[in-house]
């Protein structure tokens, strides 16, 4: 029996995590990047920059069941946000061609959602208006699902993880973020963002429906100094540092996301709040 293929176009280290467990199962993985050295072993590397016009015009002829977009901004500006979101979706578009998938998935950001003054929002509320980076993030969304192509788009909070980030980093320094007035936060462990992209891929696979739109985070969405402020308790940080620690400013609004789809597909969080999460990231798990 043909096992199932799935392509991941910007095949970085969520690319990367998914398609390993997706190996496990028997499925062909096949990964898209400028430096193919870097795909795990067993993965097909295809060497493409995606943000450039005919770039992806090969996949077509590859014919993957599944295709799973894990793109990037080219860089931090405005142009960036649209050539690795926009302009790559619309390249991915023109290479499948005639090719159908039998469903992308892509992967976006909680940064499009209005609310900013830490309300609750859900998949339906409503999108940003007013921010310029959210804007082509919102329109390759639009365009993915607006085409012929079964669609999913999962829209990840923080995705966190790996040891010695920079906000580990600047904890052990004592630098925390103020404590008022309160800038909740919303996080997903990198192990349940993989996990989650696997599981929704093999529901798909097995013929289950899936929703057009997720919300990828953990259960607990609380104030960033409740997370900084535990985790320096965790590492030993001296309270004394921690009340002579310049504050760190947090700009932006902020918002607290339910993630009740993620719950409704039968997907079970390995880690279901930040403590169970970072305690993993701290003891090297």
């Amino acid at each position: 029996m043909k096992s199932n293929s799935v392509l991941f176009v910007g095949c970085g280290e969520l690319g990367a995590r998914a398609g390993r467990l997706l190996q496990r199962q028997g499925w062909q993985i096949g990964g898209v990047r400028r430096n193919i050295a870097k795909l795990p072993p067993g993965f097909t590397g295809h060497r493409a920059d995606y943000a450039v016009a005919g770039s992806l015009d090969f996949v077509a002829a590859l014919q993957p069941d599944f295709v799973v977009t894990t793109f990037n901004p080219t860089d931090r500006s405005v142009e960036g946000y649209v050539a690795g979101f926009l302009t790559a979706t619309a390249n991915l578009l023109a290479g499948l061609g005639g090719h159908k998938p039998r469903r992308i998935l892509a992967v976006s950001s909680t940064r499009v959602f209005a609310e900013q003054r830490g309300g609750w929002v859900d998949e339906s509320s409503p999108l940003s208006t007013d921010d310029p980076r959210a804007q082509p993030m919102i329109e390759a969304e639009h365009l993915l699902q607006s085409s012929s192509i079964a669609a999913s788009v999962i829209r990840f909070g923080g995705i966190y993880g790996a040891p010695g980030g920079r906000l580990l980093s600047r904890i052990a320094r004592g630098e925390l973020c103020p404590p008022a007035p309160p800038q909740y936060g919303n996080r997903m462990h990198r192990d349940d963002c993989a996990g989650f992209l696997a599981h929704l891929l093999c529901l798909s696979a097995a013929g289950k429906g899936l929703a057009p739109l997720y919300i990828g985070v953990d259960d607990q969405p609380v104030p960033r100094y409740e997370v900084e402020s535990w985790l320096a308790r965790e590492i030993g940080v001296e309270p004394q540092r921690l009340e002579a620690a310049p504050p760190v400013e947090v700009s932006g609004g902020h918002k607290r996301c339910r993630n009740r789809a993620l719950h409704d597909s039968g997907y079970q969080l390995l880690y279901p709040d930040y403590r169970s999460g970072y305690r993993a990231v701290l003891n090297g798990l």
